[in-house]
């Protein structure tokens, strides 16, 4: 098991990369789109809406087999400037993941805006405030209420880059299933690579609650 543990740890930087940019991919969609949905921009509020409904109601596992395999169907896409981009395991993987994350986000993002209570706002109009400077002061109140919330998300998303090892990316599942065809140890490399996403998961919940208690200390 220890050498499964170092061959596994290869692939740990990968699993934390595909993360990170799907994060940073997702949340600033996220952004945009909750954006859109607050100042209720007609046509783009209903595109938002379409978006966030296929993304949330289907399987990430389909979502990563579509990105990947289906622009290969399309003649125009294979002799488009973005090929070279989409023909890549790896850009489809941080699509699929940042895209997916993206539409999850915005439920929560503008959960946050909506659960602000009505008064405030009120107030903020009543001193006059811009309508800039009042969505200001709800994304601060959100802020303090989507620490929770959006941990979660983030540890969904270093669970669900397990899934990219379907289209060849060697993460560290995408190792794990390397190891189990050579060895046949399925008890002993599964159970490495699940301590593995444990101690990642651990250390992100640990980190958020950090996050959480700052942002209660901020707010008192």
């Amino acid at each position: 098991m220890q050498e499964y543990f170092i061959t596994l740890l290869g692939g740990l930087v990968t699993t934390l990369e595909l993360t990170l940019l799907s994060l940073l991919l997702g949340i600033a969609l996220a952004l945009l789109m909750t954006w859109v949905l607050e100042l209720r921009i007609p046509v783009a509020t209903q595109l938002v809406q379409l978006w966030v409904l296929i993304f949330t109601g289907t399987p990430l596992l389909i979502q990563i087999f579509l990105i990947y395999y289906g622009p290969g169907q399309f003649e125009w896409l294979k002799s488009g400037p973005l090929w070279p981009l989409l023909k890549q395991p790896w850009f489809c993987a941080v699509l699929a993941l940042g895209f997916n994350t993206a539409a999850y986000s915005t439920r929560l993002f503008k959960g946050a805006l909506d659960a602000i209570p009505s008064g405030e706002v009120e107030a903020c109009r009543a001193l006059g405030f811009s309508a800039g400077q009042t969505l200001w002061m709800k994304v601060r109140h959100a802020a303090r209420r989507l620490v929770p919330a959006y941990s979660n998300e983030v540890i969904l998303v270093l669970k669900g880059s397990s899934l990219a090892s379907t289209i060849t990316i060697m993460d560290v599942m995408g190792l794990a299933q390397r190891l189990n065809a050579q060895t046949y140890d399925t008890l002993a490399v599964f159970t490495v690579a699940g301590a593995l996403y444990l101690t990642m998961n651990g250390l992100l919940t640990i980190g958020f609650r950090w996050c959480e208690r700052r942002a209660l200390a901020f707010q008192a």
